[in-house]
């Protein structure tokens, strides 16, 4: 049995990566907010609820950085290594609180928020430490701005769908996927 629930986890963190490599395409036509409504985010978060921390780290890292060497897109240095970070901070953070608290509404919101906001922060901490080695500076306004105001489409989107999916797929009669 763990190694069907081994092989689950793999599967579908194959297909959140899949998700992740290809949703930019459909938010990026809608040129106005596609990019605000965060199309790499929700894969990774969904992929540390369902699949567990370890794979939702992976997912968090691989999808940035496999889009930027395969189309460009983020461009590789600052913004998909530190988007890396970022996803996988997401992926790992929703994940670990997932499985350690209660797999109940109010909890699934607690994480998350507290992934969105750790998140966050890491991505802030790397673009500081990317952009100080090649001599720029990233201030708290380029923080507050690329982090948050910049982002409210793609946090609204996510506090509405993630949850609700959550909730469904974690449900054991979807999904015959359980630790242990």
């Amino acid at each position: 049995m763990k190694r069907n629930n081994r092989i689950l986890r793999m599967v579908l963190a194959a297909l959140f990566l899949a998700l992740a490599y290809v949703l930019p395409f459909l938010t990026g036509q809608i040129p106005e907010i596609g990019s605000m409504l965060c199309p790499l985010h929700i894969p990774v978060l969904l992929c540390g609820f369902i699949c567990g921390w370890p794979w939702g780290l992976a997912v968090g890292i691989i999808a940035p950085l496999f889009r930027s060497v395969t189309l460009g897109m983020p461009p590789f240095f600052p913004t998909a290594l530190c988007m890396a970070f970022e996803l996988a901070a997401y992926g790992a953070v929703a994940g670990w609180m997932h499985r350690a608290l209660p797999r109940k509404k109010p909890y699934i919101y607690l994480s998350l928020l507290t992934a969105m906001v750790a998140g966050r922060l890491v991505w802030g901490a790397a673009m500081f430490t990317c952009m100080g080695l090649s001599g720029s500076s990233f201030t708290l306004s380029a923080f507050l701005a690329g982090a948050f105001f910049n982002a409210v489409p793609g946090i609204v989107v996510q506090i509405l769908l993630i949850p609700v999916l959550v909730m469904a797929l974690d449900n054991p009669k979807v999904l015959r996927l359980r630790e242990g």
